[in-house]
């Protein structure tokens, strides 16, 4: 564990997603604190219960703030529990449970409402790809500094056309995002290191 264990109470009430994540036992809890600004604390279950590894990071979200339902184009995060699916990153694997995959200058997120595989990873040469690559779309090039680092968040897996894609855990550049979650990239990192397939990432107000 790189986490640092902040000093806390053994006697302290659950946290406020306890109900809400059925058997995970890792669990990154994001709550808005006004505006685009967030606070991150981070939880391993144990025997004793919930114990927090890392609390109070300071993270960005959407610049229109948070939202029950999404739809694309809001710029508003999604409130509720999502997995947290794999990872990416234009720089190499820097370790961790989660599968990781890295990203150049191919590598898409599909944002075309008409494709068949919207609110997916795709990889296209730009001229070749079988969806609409101009960003009007909502698709992204993942070759962006703000994705050097990223964990893939499990919203609309259903791919419902327009209730939103592309929502990611990735590193901040210092503002709000279009609806991801925002953290200093080295906090970033020491989180992708301790994550394990299961765990969760629970967004609210």
């Amino acid at each position: 564990m790189s986490l640092a264990t902040p000093s806390v109470s053994r006697a302290q009430t659950a946290p406020w997603f306890a109900q809400s994540v059925g058997n995970a036992t890792q669990v990154i809890s994001v709550v808005g604190v006004g505006g685009s600004d967030a606070k991150m604390d981070v939880y391993q279950r144990t025997a004793a219960g919930w114990q927090p590894v890392a609390v109070g990071i300071p993270a960005f979200v959407g610049a229109a703030g948070m939202a029950p339902q999404t739809h694309d184009g809001q710029m508003k995060t999604p409130m509720g529990v999502f997995t947290l699916d794999f990872a990416f990153g234009t720089a190499p694997n820097p370790g961790g449970g989660l599968q990781y995959v890295q990203v150049g200058p191919n590598h898409w997120w599909d944002g075309d409402m008409k494709s068949p595989t919207y609110n997916t990873m795709q990889v296209c040469e730009e001229s070749q790809c079988p969806f609409n690559t101009d960003p009007s779309s909502g698709t992204e090039n993942l070759e962006i500094p703000q994705y050097v680092h990223a964990v893939v968040m499990g919203v609309n897996k259903q791919r419902v056309p327009g209730n939103g894609g592309a929502f990611f855990l990735h590193a901040t550049d210092g503002g709000p995002t279009a609806g991801c979650v925002a953290i200093d990239d080295a906090k970033l990192v020491e989180i992708m290191r301790w994550l394990q397939p299961g765990a969760l990432i629970a967004i609210s107000k």
